[in-house]
């Protein structure tokens, strides 16, 4: 089942927490729509239940002026800033009731993603895409009783290295991951934010 069309929003705020905050009110809103953002400066942001003396290398974070910010969604903590393109989109539970379920509303997305980008070799991994057995896209969801927040990351210039620096190990990885550090762990998909931009509209809006 295709949805419905979505609405593309042309709205970018300078600031990540700004975005986080625009994301959730999208979310409570309800209505049909896809964004896309970028910060140029690096921040740490957490998943909903994440902490930070688990997660974050603090010190580090502080002596580097990197903030740590929360989502309003699940997953593990991440690195956002300069080749890591944000997308998010929200779809109203209405048009697919099998969304209610939270592993099929992953299995569907996640394909309907990874096919629009048209990369090959890009595969799904539960709410990542990989390229080469390394990750390339971390995905997050939040839900109210009307509709879905599906969230994410495709990275396309990103230096794995700066990842390493300020996050630990995730205390839960998948299994593809093979207990590789971040900066091993972490790839680019061989398309520009435009290219990206450009793919994932075409398909939802």
């Amino acid at each position: 089942m295709r949805p419905d069309r979505l609405s593309l929003i042309d709205v970018e705020l300078s600031d990540a927490s700004d975005n986080l905050r625009f994301d959730e009110d999208l979310l409570h809103a309800g209505h049909p729509v896809m964004r896309f953002w970028e910060t140029v400066q690096e921040c740490v942001v957490l998943g909903r239940s994440g902490r930070v003396e688990r997660d974050v290398k603090l010190d580090l974070c502080r002596r580097s002026r990197i903030p740590v910010l929360r989502r309003c969604s699940g997953g593990g903590a991440v690195l956002l800033g300069p080749g890591c393109l944000n997308y998010s989109i929200v779809l109203p539970l209405e048009w697919n009731v099998r969304w209610r379920d939270v592993r099929y509303s992953f299995e569907w997305t996640m394909t309907l993603v990874r096919r629009a980008l048209g990369v090959p070799g890009l595969r799904s991994e539960g709410s990542d895409l990989s390229l080469d057995d390394r990750k390339v896209s971390g995905n997050a969801q939040r839900r109210t009783q009307t509709a879905i927040l599906h969230h994410g990351t495709i990275l396309y210039s990103f230096d794995g290295h700066r990842a390493e620096h300020f996050l630990k190990p995730p205390l839960r990885a998948p299994q593809y991951r093979a207990g590789r550090s971040h900066r091993d762990f972490l790839g680019n998909v061989p398309l520009d934010a435009e290219e990206i931009r450009e793919r994932l509209v075409a398909a939802w809006c």
